[in-house]
């Protein structure tokens, strides 16, 4: 009898396994109930007053790939205005905590693997990109050779923690930044210059943007009509992701639009999912940010589109980043790199 009771109470690992929540879940699920409240969070103003990249607390070093969109989510969960983040251990170290209550934002570290040879190394740039499946792909530089997966890394906003410690980290990440921000007109002009660069066609005219895969080219309002240049270098970037996935150079599918229904609904969702976190991207990286409209039918697609599977996040995500490399890549990881 004791035997039999025992095996009905204990749970099985695999039971246990299947019950626990993995960090991407917990963050899809918070994302879906604030696109249901009626808000996009990884959208922000660009304050280099408050902090405008997403930066380590203690080392000033910059998070990368699609971490800054995970980031800002977290910001937007917390209530937080601050950009500054760190790992428990290195916090304790110094004499600071997390408060009672607060939850960590869970980032996402590459770690580079080679068959017959186990894991080569974790790259400099200790918060990169989400892969394209979620969990693990194969590097094209060494097909079949190496690959890279991703770990979730826990990472805590400076405003969840408290120490004697902490009101001067963040006086000094204040300061630098201060010194290291570019004046706006600075901003603009090389927000322009990279734009210009991208090699499609840019129309202005009309009242509507939109990208054209057939003729491959952007169309914009005329410039007069947006209320800043920041609103149309943002617009202008979000058009410039969609065109980063034409048949010749990503290669994701536009064939769906805006109203369909089934697979072309879903295709559509997915593409605007994508060049909405990817011009997320492109405002981090060129200091213009990220904030447009919220749009009714885009937030109504996307969340059954992540209901359908979280891992769909992630590999967003991935996306994301690849158009948002193609058009702007990274500053070198010696310049902007960050290690937790």
């Amino acid at each position: 009898m004791a035997v039999a009771s025992r095996s009905r109470s204990a749970r099985s690992p695999r039971a246990a396994a299947a019950s626990k929540v993995s960090p991407e879940e917990k963050l899809v699920a918070s994302l879906i109930a604030l696109l249901e409240a009626g808000t996009t969070p990884w959208r922000r103003e660009w304050d280099a007053a408050a902090g405008g990249h997403h930066v380590n607390l203690l080392s000033g070093r910059r998070y990368r790939g699609s971490n800054p969109v995970l980031l800002t989510l977290g910001m937007h969960l917390r209530g937080s205005a601050l950009p500054y983040w760190c790992g428990f251990a290195e916090a304790k170290a110094l004499g600071i905590f997390p408060r009672k209550g607060s939850k960590a934002v869970h980032v996402l570290r590459p770690q580079v693997h080679q068959l017959g040879e186990g894991r080569l190394s974790e790259p400099g740039s200790a918060h990169g990109a989400a892969s394209g499946g979620g969990d693990e792909f194969r590097s094209s530089a060494d097909a079949g050779r190496s690959w890279v997966s991703y770990r979730p890394v826990a990472l805590f906003n400076a405003g969840d923690l408290e120490g004697e410690a902490l009101e001067g980290l963040i006086q000094k990440r204040r300061a630098a930044e201060g010194v290291a921000v570019r004046p706006e007109p600075e901003r603009l002009a090389a927000a322009e210059a990279v734009l210009s660069r991208w090699p499609v066609e840019v129309r202005f005219g009309g009242d509507r943007a939109c990208y054209l895969p057939g003729p491959d080219r952007i169309q914009l309002p005329e410039r007069a009509a947006f209320h800043s240049a920041g609103a149309l270098y943002s617009t202008w970037a979000h058009e410039a992701i969609h065109s980063s996935g034409h048949s010749s150079r990503l290669a994701r599918d536009l064939s769906g639009g805006m109203g369909a229904d089934g697979n072309g609904g879903r295709a559509y969702a997915r593409e605007e999912l994508v060049a909405e976190l990817g011009a997320v991207l492109l405002g981090d990286r060129l200091e213009i940010g990220s904030a447009m409209a919220n749009h009714a039918d885009y937030l109504g697609h996307w969340v059954e589109l992540l209901k359908e599977s979280p891992r769909v996040l992630l590999q967003v995500l991935g996306d994301a980043r690849r158009a948002a490399d193609l058009i702007c890549p990274e500053a070198p990881e010696s310049a902007a790199a960050c290690l937790c």
